[in-house]
């Protein structure tokens, strides 16, 4: 009965009830009585006619949560119906809008008990101010700042309101005004602002009152990035700033508006203003911190309101040095102002704080990188030989001109800070990647179980600082990593997290020296360092310097290959690290044993001066005891590693020794379970059997992935035996899921007997891919495969086919190409009808097949395409169905897989004799499937691809490659002049009704651009994206897919910097640019 009273609205509403509803639906009673409420508070809200209700209710209620409500209700009128009301409400609710706030602003009681429903009418006003100022509501500037001078509670309110107007328009505008709404709310701001710039001056002049003055500062801040520039510099409003910093209860604040002021950027008109703001502010910070202050410790201990000075301190710092470092390098008295300023910053630098630490990372960086930059692009060698540290001949410094001296005398200005700024980045250096073992919260050593990626990203831009430092100067480089390291040998300074962070250091700059001083630094690095390890005692320790031992010397190849005597003691070093049973000790070894091997892989099979024997014979030797207390997956690493060494052994007959050497211990396990299968079937069926048949497969294809072509001996030996385990195995998984059910395919033992599977299609594919082309390869090994692995996926239960089957085609059709046509159709009778049953019902299940099964359908298109012509047109439809169906899939990967399948079969088809027959069945099908993914947000990734499709298919028509009419001659008597006029006029119906919301005039000019600019695919791409954002399908959203491509090239350009800059990209990641002889 209740409810039934509230929503009618004919008369006024009733407030007492409506309060009870409100405090039953934030009530504790209930649920239904909770759910009743809500329902009708909904009804409420969503009745056209409530908000003429809402001044009825703010008048006569006291509830806050009900007065919420009802300005809920009028937030919802204001955002979306505002100016389709009549006038005399639209000024009736501004004015009692208005009135409410100035009655309750007025004195200082009811402003402080009302403050958050104040808060809200704030919002409020400023919604309703952007419809109707400037046009409608002329005075509202004015009247505000004469409000304000009335009462300094009004006026402190007045500041808020503002505030909440330049951050509406300046900081929040996008997405919910047009262009031309925020241009116009700015102008008006800036003609107006005199009046606002005086109040604030008046304010923080004349007022005693703590709040105003904080609100007042508060309100500058959020103007001060826009206002115009006179009003900063032409008035007393820096030297009334600079006045109120000292003073604890502003400093925050105003520290934060001088920030805003010091990161404008304008050119140099105000330079000797910014110059006298700086020296200033410089004096004042020594009197409230001393450059003497342990600013980290002071952190540490320091209230939340001490702590964010500290952190406005760095933002006001970085914002002034990144803009107007140059004019504080003028006088001696502004250098030493300016150096002043970096010595604070460095201090701070030090702070434990990752945020504070971000903001002087982020402006180090800049900072060095600007100091370095000139150094390079000085057009003269002399000179930058010179300043890279470099021997000059004499005759040559001679020109070393004006430009290069300045550049030496701006960098030995820095010197001095420089050489701090290395001390800091080396004690608080990022964890690399690589490294495995880190300290938990526990101060235990553990395996690290979660990469950090924020540690990562920070750990890039502090190599990068450390480089460019470097480069700055080797020998200061050098000389503090030496000094630090000395001093954990002397056990001065010892503690894990210094030596890591120096070790951190030392390998992040691999590549910046030049290569006699690396080597020269290295071998004293290193020599530290196993005496180190042979000096400390605890388990802990050991391990900590293990991993640093081991990081470092993966981050130097070049210098590893050039001294074997280091290189061996190293690989030794790694070896008794294997049979350290820390956490992650063992795996960091197996690592780095593998990447010092791809580097350095020639120096194993020769035999080198004073040694018997090749380092991989006498490893080979001692095999059996190395791995002897690694886990599995680390022996498999291990055996990739020396397959390496292998395969750079040039001699056939001693490679094919090593290789039978390294394989005796899996082979003969292989043989002796192959022997006991031939007596009793059932001994494979044991489960722990069937684990070491597992780890046998997975040791076999980590060395097939190093050694590839060479590899060939070794499959030979057990490839019969491994396909009928295979075959029997998939008998054994196909018997348990028809007995078992569903349920079966989950068990632990089918699991693992599918494992088996996979890791037996696994080896076969690694080493088809990686042999290099050697057909008769192909011819030795496909045919065999036929039944056990095609037959016996037909055969099989869906659960049971493994989808690596499909992947092992795509690899073998892409390595022997035409050679496969004949076992195409074979292929294809396996997997076609009973792979797309199983992706088709939906397009979740057997996402890994979805994946490869298209995959091997472009192997097929690409290579074997005489082999697609001969399917039949039932056959051939569901391959173009399949096709639409994957690229209209959200994963990103099949939809990619699918569009690429596509280009490959329209490029095709077009130079084939079927090219009519086929476009006549399937052009207007894609093209009107590639527009609903095209202007669908969730497709946006695919965006490159759908432009493509689009572009072939309209050249098609421009160059007249159809010869036969696309449309249906039954269907439609009057003949079209062209395909592309027909085309042209499909396209316009099509995006006609898919777009009401464009007026026909607009389609049409999209459509006539799409077929003017077929031929230039940046303006055709421009084109569709211009119609993408007009359709406002891709409006408020973030488009970044649709510039993929030229991000990627901006990517590709910033490689190519790194690359310019010794030690920016590491020399172990360099993919083999340095040869290894």
């Amino acid at each position: 009965m209740a409810a039934e009273k509230l929503r009618d609205l004919s008369q006024p509403i009733d407030v007492p009830l409506l309060d009870a509803t409100v405090a039953a639906f934030y009530g504790t009673g209930s649920k239904e009585e909770r759910s009743a409420a809500d329902q009708i508070l909904r009804d409420l809200q969503n009745n056209p006619d409530m908000w003429l209700q809402v001044m009825h209710i703010l008048q006569n209620t006291q509830n806050l949560n009900t007065k919420f409500f009802a300005l809920q209700v009028l937030e919802g009128v204001i955002k979306y119906r505002w100016n389709a009301l009549p006038v005399e409400q639209r000024d009736g609710m501004k004015n009692f809008i208005s009135d409410v706030i100035v009655q309750l602003s007025s004195n200082d009681a009811s402003f402080r008990t009302e403050r958050l429903y104040v808060n809200k009418l704030n919002i409020i006003l400023v919604q309703i101010l952007k419809h109707e100022w400037p046009t409608r509501w002329r005075s509202f500037i004015p009247d505000l700042v004469s409000a304000a001078k009335t009462s300094e509670t009004i006026c402190e309110n007045c500041m808020a309101i503002l505030k909440l107007l330049s951050e509406e328009v300046f900081d929040f505008s996008r997405g919910e005004m047009t262009q031309q709404k925020i241009k116009e709310l700015k102008q008006s701001l800036n003609s107006e602002f005199q009046l606002i710039h005086e109040l604030c001056l008046y304010v923080l002049s004349a007022s005693q009152r703590t709040e105003l003055i904080r609100a007042t500062l508060s309100t500058l801040h959020a103007f001060l990035s826009w206002i115009p520039l006179g009003y900063i510099f032409e008035s007393p409003l820096l030297e009334t700033l600079l006045k109120f910093f000292p003073i604890t209860a502003y400093r925050n604040l105003t520290l934060q508006c001088l920030t805003e002021v010091a990161s404008l950027q304008f050119g140099n008109y105000y330079d000797v203003q910014y110059v006298k703001m700086y020296s200033i502010f410089v004096v004042q910070l020594q009197g409230i911190l001393p450059l003497t202050t342990n600013i980290p410790e002071a952190y540490a201990h320091g209230s939340s309101e001490e702590q964010a000075f500290i952190q406005n301190l760095a933002l006001f710092f970085t914002s002034f040095f990144k803009v107007h470092i140059r004019i504080l390098e003028t006088t001696q008295e502004n250098i030493s102002a300016l150096l002043l300023g970096l010595e604070y910053l460095i201090n701070i630098s030090y702070v434990d704080d990752t945020e504070v630490f971000k903001v002087c990372l982020d402006y180090w960086n800049c900072l060095v990188s600007e100091l370095f930059e000139p150094h390079r692009s000085l057009d003269n060698p002399a000179a930058s030989a010179n300043l890279m540290g470099l021997q000059v001949p004499s005759m040559l410094t001679g020109m070393v001109d004006g430009h290069g001296s300045q550049l030496l005398q701006r960098r030995q200005l820095y010197a001095g800070p420089m050489s701090k700024l290395r001390l800091l980045m080396i004690c608080r250096m990022a964890k690399p990647e690589e490294v495995l073992i880190v300290e938990d919260e526990n101060g235990n050593i553990v395996r690290e179980t979660l990469k950090d990626n924020d540690v990562l990203v920070q750990y890039k831009i502090m190599r990068e600082t450390l480089i460019y430092l470097s480069h700055l100067d080797h020998d200061d480089t050098e000389k503090q990593m030496l000094r630090k390291l000395s001093k954990q040998l002397s056990g001065e300074d010892w503690s894990w997290n210094n030596l890591n962070t120096l070790c951190w250091a030392i390998g992040s700059i691999s590549g910046s020296m030049m290569e006699e001083q690396e080597n020269r630094f290295l071998v004293m690095v290193i020599r530290d360092l196993l005496n180190l390890c042979e000096i400390t005692k605890g388990k802990d320790n050991k391990a900590v310097i293990a991993s640093n031992i081991m990081y470092v010397v993966g981050q130097y190849p070049r210098f590893l290959r050039a001294h074997w005597k280091f290189l061996k003691t190293v690989v030794n070093k790694l070896f008794e690290f294997m049979h350290e049973t820390h956490p992650g000790v063992q795996d960091m070894a197996c690592d780095t044993f593998l990447k010092i091997v791809q580097k350095c892989k020639r120096k194993f099979v020769i035999t080198q001066v004073g040694e018997n024997e090749p380092f991989v014979s006498e490893l080979l030797s001692g095999l059996a005891t190395t791995i002897a207390d690694l886990e599995p997956h680390q022996i498999h690493s291990f055996y990739e590693s020396v397959g390496h060494m292998i395969q750079a052994e040039s001699d056939t007959h001693k490679r094919d020794e090593y290789l039978q050497r390294l394989m005796e211990l899996p082979n003969n396990k292989w043989m002796e379970i192959i022997g006991q299968a031939h007596q009793n079937v059932d001994f494979l069926k044991d489960q722990d059997v069937i684990r070491t048949v597992l780890n046998i497969m997975q040791t076999n294809t980590s060395v097939a992935s190093s050694l590839g072509t060479y590899f060939l001996p070794q499959i030979t030996l057990i490839f019969l035996d491994m396909l009928n385990v295979y075959r029997m195995y998939s008998e054994l998984i196909s018997k348990s899921i028809s007995e078992g059910g569903p349920f079966a395919s989950r068990t632990s033992y089918v699991k693992l007997l599918r494992s088996v599977k996979r890791e037996t299609l696994k080896l076969i594919e690694t080493f088809l891919d990686k042999a290099e082309d050697q057909p008769q390869i192909g011819k030795q090994f496909v045919p065999p495969m036929m039944d056990p692995v095609l037959g016996d996926y037909a055969r099989n239960v869906p659960d049971a086919r493994e989808s690596e089957v499909l992947s092992l085609f795509a690899t073998i059709v892409n390595k022997y190409k035409a050679a496969m046509i004949e076992d195409v159709p074979r292929i294809f009778e396996a997997v076609f009808q009973c792979t797309l049953e199983m992706i088709t019902k939906n397009f979740e299940d057997y996402p890994e097949h979805r994946l490869k099964f298209f995959s091997l359908l472009r192997a097929i298109a690409t290579h074997c395409f005489p082999a697609l012509i001969h399917l039949s047109s039932q056959q051939l439809k569901l391959v173009m169905d399949s096709i639409i169906w994957a690229f209209r899939h959200t994963e990103r990967n099949i939809a990619e897989t699918g569009l690429n399948l596509l280009l490959e079969m329209l490029k095709k088809f077009q130079a084939s004799e079927f090219c009519n027959q086929f476009y006549r069945t399937y052009f207007l099908t894609i093209e009107q499937e590639i527009f609903a993914v095209l202007t669908d947000t969730f497709h946006k990734p695919g965006f490159k691809l759908h432009v493509l499709v689009l572009q072939h298919l309209f050249c098609l028509l421009e160059a007249g490659v159809i010869t036969e009419p696309l449309w249906d001659a039954a269907t439609n008597p009057l003949p079209y002049s062209s395909n592309a006029a027909f085309v042209r006029e499909f396209t316009i119906k099509l995006l006609s009704t898919s777009f009401p919301n464009m007026t026909s005039a607009e389609v049409t000019q999209f459509v006539t651009g799409l077929f003017e600019s077929t031929k230039d695919l940046s303006t055709f791409k421009t084109h569709i994206r211009d119609f993408l954002v007009q359709s406002k399908e891709f409006s408020a959203q973030d488009n970044k897919d649709l510039y993929a491509e030229e991000a990627a090239a901006q990517r590709e350009r910033e490689r190519q910097r790194m690359l310019s800059i010794p030690g920016l990209i590491a020399p172990s990641e360099l993919q083999d640019e340095m040869v290894d002889s």
